[in-house]
């Protein structure tokens, strides 16, 4: 297929978040088209758009309408023509896209595991009984109270800067970020300890970068070929398969990581009771081809053993 190339005067349009993070996913995905098809940066704009979950930060996720809130307005602009992609951080991706749209190309995956971050302590087991930490992840409030009952969790939402103010400014003593984050934005000030997976299992598909498109844009499809990456979409389908069977939301305190080794892959996933009372967790392996049966399979199995009303609270 001979591809369209974009021009500095019809430049291809990038749309994002506006946070540092997001841009920086951004910039990346530009360089990347760039280099894969010799073209200036001026060949591609970069386009912020406002989404509510970025401008409603007094409130958990779960009360205003769950993670729809960081990709609805991107994805109407896709919809309209106004941008010819969407770049987004896949852990904060539905399981389910729009009608017209579609999400088939992800960039190399960054490091996956969470971190620990605090001015003053080193690591959870330093945390003071009662100690107060932060964060707006249903998923790290409950690994946290399974671990350590005792903990004060309080709401902590904003980026990356605004989190790390926070900690600054006393409303806790320790919060959580993921390592991918820290490391696309050169953070390697920030006083924090990485959280091994057997420690603390990640978000689904954290670390990863999607880039979305219109189903019917053949231009954009064959663009993006070029920069997808074959093994994070494998490891991504058997965890969104994963969480897609346990209808998971902003609402389900969900983990799930997938890797790759010798042409086998493997497969963790955890569900946990909002007040993290109980852990369920499962671990398979088999062929790459079967890591979305794997994910369904995985589902099943621990939703059967959770029983009705396990994520109630």
């Amino acid at each position: 297929m001979i591809i369209d190339l974009p021009t500095p005067a019809q430049a291809f349009k990038i749309g994002t978040r506006g946070s540092p993070l997001a841009l920086a996913q951004a910039h990346e995905t530009r360089a990347r088209l760039a280099q894969a098809f010799d073209l200036p940066f001026e060949a591609f704009s970069i386009v912020v758009i406002k989404v509510t979950g970025d401008q409603v930060l007094d409130r958990p996720l779960k009360e205003i309408g769950g993670k729809g809130l960081f990709t609805r307005e991107i994805e109407e602009a896709l919809l309209d023509g106004t941008i010819d992609i969407a770049v987004h951080s896949m852990k904060d991706m539905p399981v389910e896209q729009p009608a017209g749209l579609l999400l088939d190309t992800y960039l190399p995956r960054e490091d996956v595991r969470d971190a620990f971050v605090s001015l003053s302590v080193s690591g959870l087991t330093d945390l003071a009984q009662g100690a107060t930490v932060g964060t707006s992840s249903l998923r790290r409030r409950s690994q946290l109270l399974a671990r350590r009952p005792d903990l004060h969790i309080v709401e902590f939402r904003g980026n990356v800067q605004t989190r790390l103010k926070k900690l600054g400014d006393g409303v806790a003593e320790a919060t959580f970020l993921a390592m991918a984050g820290l490391n696309r934005l050169n953070m390697d000030d920030v006083p924090h300890t990485a959280i091994a997976p057997e420690d603390m299992l990640p978000a689904v598909a954290q670390g990863a970068i999607g880039i979305e498109r219109r189903a019917d844009d053949s231009r954009a499809a064959a663009m993006l070929a070029a920069i997808h990456d074959g093994p994070t979409g494998q490891r991504l389908a058997a965890e969104r398969a994963f969480l897609a069977h346990l209808d998971g939301s902003c609402e389900t305190p969900i983990g799930g990581l997938a890797d790759i080794d010798g042409g086998m892959l493997r497969l963790r996933g955890e569900i946990l009771r909002t007040d993290g009372s109980q852990v369920l967790t499962d671990d398979m392996t088999g062929a790459i081809a079967d890591g979305p049966q794997m994910g369904r399979a995985m589902a099943a199995k621990l939703l059967a053993q959770a029983g009705p009303g396990f994520f109630d609270h």
